[in-house]
């Protein structure tokens, strides 16, 4: 999994971003977000993405956030950064003494997982408040940097008692030989993820929750992880490896690849 380094084109609220619009990240963060692949003006779990949004908006802020806006909102920011492929993220912020949420839209190149098999290294961290994707994580980008430094592609969060979470941007899935296995414990639902299950489900492989601890990732015979860019196998967690398993990377590949893309509105006339 990559991460594009390309200065992204923003708006809010469906115009160019000011100066005074930054304002609100830089120095009221609180907020939401969802990040999603957009392909030929459409994306995968397109109302996963928008559940996610208004969810989120209703607890944190107390109003909804309307999907079609929001689908406009996208359409617009393609528009005006000229392209119908990109990595596209959605955020969510109640300015200080605002009254309304204010949508911000970032528009950056597209990236794809591309299957390199991941190492990832443990860390003693669980996020407060999983189900809600916000942005500035400081413990998540710590830890990834100390686990890169340490030699390994990513960290994986750990809860008190060893218990596996989530990758620090990732899900993490284990395969028994015969079922995924998601750890049961307080993590991000995420969009790919979500998609995965409910794709395995109908392919007659339904996954199952249980609890995992570090300790005992040795005896599953495969781990992968899982994010907005795709899907990638892990062969090596702390100092217990993994083989690749080919034909189970296969499965989760051609699952992902049937989820239908959901349309966002077509380009405005001579955009």
């Amino acid at each position: 999994m990559t991460t594009s380094t390309t200065d992204p084109y923003v708006e809010f609220d469906g115009r160019p971003a000011t100066g005074e619009d930054l304002r609100i990240p830089a120095f009221a963060g609180y907020g939401h977000f969802t990040a999603m692949q957009v392909r030929d003006r459409g994306v995968r779990g397109l109302a996963l993405h928008l559940e996610r949004l208004d969810s989120a908006n209703r607890e944190l802020f107390g109003s909804p956030l309307d999907g079609e806006r929001v689908r406009g909102l996208v359409a617009h920011a393609l528009d005006g950064a000229g392209t119908a492929d990109a990595s596209v993220r959605v955020h969510a912020y109640l300015p200080p003494g605002g009254a309304d949420t204010v949508t911000m839209v970032t528009v950056r190149e597209p990236v794809r997982a591309d299957g390199t098999p991941r190492s990832l290294m443990s860390v003693p961290y669980a996020r407060a408040v999983p189900h809600i994707k916000r942005p500035g994580e400081f413990a998540q980008t710590y830890y990834g940097r100390q686990a890169r430094r340490a030699g390994f592609d990513d960290a994986l969060l750990t809860s008190p008692g060893g218990m596996v979470t989530e990758g620090a941007i990732t899900n993490i899935g284990f395969w028994d030989g015969t079922s995924v296995v998601w750890p049961d414990a307080p993590a991000l639902t995420g969009t790919t993820m979500a998609l995965l299950e409910s794709g395995l489900a109908r392919a007659g492989r339904p996954c199952l929750r249980r609890g995992v601890t570090i300790e005992g990732v040795g005896v599953y015979r495969a781990a992968f992880v899982s994010n907005s860019q795709g899907v990638a196998p892990v062969h090596r967690i702390d100092d217990t490896a993994f083989e690749v398993d080919e034909a189970l990377m296969r499965l989760l590949g051609r699952v992902y690849e049937d989820a239908p893309y959901e349309p966002l509105p077509a380009p405005r006339t001579g955009a």
